[in-house]
């Protein structure tokens, strides 16, 4: 970072600790300078089945419930991208994928030209004076892909993590034999029972490490973060949440025998090789399975908010809940047999619909509902409004403090979610717009077609409603940007040791 850029960043920061300090700051201080700490739980692969979206009428999500019951819950949320890299790294930057070119799970963000100058929220929130604490999958990362297994976290970014910053996740409690269910597909597109008890999973293990350090007594302001893994394939499982669902009173999705007939030949390709998304439906209806896989995924579900209880039961004994911000996300959704697919990577909406929860004390009342339009790249400025931070000039998405305050507001918002280069769904309200980057469309009103079944693109009483949606699509479209491994990179190596550009990865 050249001289002028560090100059400017300190002089933010300084400004953000003289704003905080002022009366009318956004959250009320329990001492006079004192910050709010934050709570940043990120859940993989959810999608709108948990019980405050209703997604799913048999879900138990108990813990997931009384959270909302403290704050805001986001009924229209959505996602950046429909893949893990694309949306953390658009999340955790403040750069859409449209601008930054990240639209696959390789690409290493942290060596592209485009982020050298830029923090990631724990990065910015660190700078500002926060001990930050992380742990599990926050950004990027994979179990199972040999060379990508530390995946692409900001190991700038963190004053402590779990396993560690170079590693996200835990290693997994799996059966001997894989596939456990069956599949001659794939072994990762699998469920099962295991014998083991919460803690011995990999999430019970970050789950288990992020308790200890929010009971860790301490001063100052603090942004703990934890990422948990589940529901995330493959859907391995203590027996116990999968009694929490019996088979027989699985209830599958609706899925109509005509449904694809009105999309575009595009999306009726099935790319993905072992892992083709039409092609382990055909398996799971041909194997007989449909049930038991809803059911796995539910499971996983419960046992993720189960995860979830235990950190927020942490947080209210340590004694620092009324001073602390929560938000809880997913990255993005997930198929189980709509649209005659299994995982995510569309732009329908089990695809980018997720749950957005934010409990922030004194601006946020409780048991309270907001239906606007908001994205996953609302949280960036959101917290940096809530902490009373400088909020850095590039974020893409907008602050949802106005909505917090007033679920009613005004706002006049859309979210864009892209799945690859020139592919795009924008939302607004409950109308929902999709172009690829050949050229064709679909249009989908929720309010008459919750499922989109009914695709309007061509309707003429839908045209004044397609074009404002088409208005709203990205005026530019990044080139994809390259992949690579960090080491790889000759810049990278004549870096300095004192270096804080997340493109450092040490």
């Amino acid at each position: 970072m050249n001289a002028g850029l560090r100059a400017i960043r300190v002089l933010g920061i300084v400004l953000a600790t003289v704003l905080t300090a002022l009366p009318g700051s956004v959250l009320a201080q329990t001492d006079a300078g004192e910050r709010p700490h934050v709570l940043f739980v990120s859940i993989d692969d959810l999608n709108d089945w948990v019980g405050p979206l209703g997604g799913n009428a048999q879900v138990k999500t108990p813990n997931m419930d009384r959270l909302a019951e403290r704050g805001m819950v986001f009924t229209n949320a959505r996602s950046p991208s429909v893949l893990c890299n694309p949306s953390r790294t658009a999340m955790m930057t403040g750069l859409l994928p449209s601008t930054s070119g990240i639209y696959q799970n390789l690409p290493d963000w942290r060596i592209q030209e485009t982020f050298q100058d830029i923090r990631t929220i724990p990065g910015h929130f660190q700078d500002a004076g926060y001990t930050t604490v992380g742990a599990g999958k926050l950004f990027h990362s994979s179990t199972f892909s040999a060379w990508a297994y530390s995946g692409y976290n900001d190991t700038t970014a963190w004053d402590a993590y779990y396993p560690s910053p170079e590693r996200q996740v835990p290693d997994e409690i799996r059966p001997h034999d894989r596939p456990a269910n069956g599949n001659p597909l794939n072994r990762n597109f699998d469920w099962s029972t295991v014998v083991a008890d919460d803690r011995a999973m990999g999430d019970g293990q970050v789950t288990a490490w992020s308790v200890a350090q929010i009971l860790a007594p301490g001063a100052g302001p603090r942004f703990h973060a934890v990422g948990i893994y589940r529901p995330h394939l493959p859907w391995y499982l203590p027996q116990k949440y999968f009694d929490m669902y019996p088979p027989e009173d699985i209830e599958l999705p609706s899925v109509p025998e005509s449904d694809l007939d009105d999309i575009p030949d595009y999306m009726k390709q099935d790319s993905g090789g072992e892992l083709a998304p039409m092609q382990l439906h055909r398996w799971v209806l041909e194997a007989g399975v449909w049930r038991e896989g809803v059911r796995a995924y539910l499971a996983s579900v419960s046992f993720a908010d189960a995860m979830l209880g235990k950190v927020l039961d942490a947080l209210e004994e340590s004694g620092r809940a009324e001073n602390t911000i929560i938000v809880l996300w997913s990255d993005h959704g997930f198929h189980l047999g709509e649209k005659s697919r299994w995982r995510k990577q569309t732009l329908w909406n089990e695809s980018t619909r997720v749950p957005i929860i934010v409990v922030a004390p004194g601006v946020t009342e409780a048991g309270t509902r907001s239906a606007a339009t908001v994205s996953l790249m609302d949280i960036y400025p959101t917290l940096t409004e809530l902490a009373g931070l400088a909020t850095p000039d590039h974020i893409e998405g907008m602050s949802l403090v106005p909505l917090l305050k007033d679920p009613d507001a005004e706002w006049n918002r859309s979210a864009l979610t892209t799945n690859g280069y020139r592919n795009h769904a924008v939302t607004y309200g409950h109308y929902r717009y999709i172009r690829y980057a050949d050229g064709t469309e679909e249009l989908y009103d929720l309010e008459s077609d919750p499922n989109e079944w009914m695709n309007r693109a061509d309707d003429a009483e839908m045209a004044d409603i397609k074009a404002d949606l088409i208005a709203r699509l990205p005026k530019y479209d990044a080139p994809a940007s390259r992949t690579g491994r960090p080491e790889r990179s000759p810049r990278l190596r004549r870096c300095g040791s004192a270096c804080r550009s997340p493109r450092c990865w040490r």
